[in-house]
């Protein structure tokens, strides 16, 4: 997802792990989609990717290097995509693209992207060792 220049952005190619509708009840006073409402749609899809990589309860410990690139509008198809650009020992951090469709013209547009760290978190709420990867 990283690593294209504006000329050669296109939509990823793999599944997003959310896809929403923008609604009129998450517009900000300026008539567009609220950036808080976005910013949590990129974390649960964010987490859902997480979850599948620590095999199990993640929590977020930060969010970096968000850059809203488009505004959203009520009626775009919001589709959240994320791949894990980095593990550590109890962490990682992934890399989220927000896509939209746009209800008007049905153009595909990034609209936002963002750095989200995780921590695994064990039974007993503290945080434990990533798996190994198979």
């Amino acid at each position: 997802m990283q690593g294209t220049t504006k000329a050669e952005e296109r939509v990823p190619a793999a599944m997003p792990a959310v896809r929403a509708l923008a609604m009129p009840a998450d517009t900000n006073p300026s008539g567009d989609i609220f950036g808080g409402w976005l910013l949590a749609q990129m974390d649960v899809a964010g987490g859902i990717v997480a979850y599948e990589r620590a095999g199990g309860r993640v929590a977020t410990v930060a969010i970096d290097g968000m850059t809203f690139h488009q505004p959203v509008y009520v009626g775009d198809v919001v589709s959240c995509y994320a791949e894990v650009a980095r593990t550590g020992r109890t962490s990682l951090t992934l890399q989220v693209e927000v896509w939209v469709q746009r209800a008007r013209t049905g153009e595909p547009m990034k609209v936002t992207e963002g750095r989200f760290t995780y921590v695994a978190i064990g039974a007993d709420g503290k945080k434990r060792p990533l798996p190994e990867r198979p």
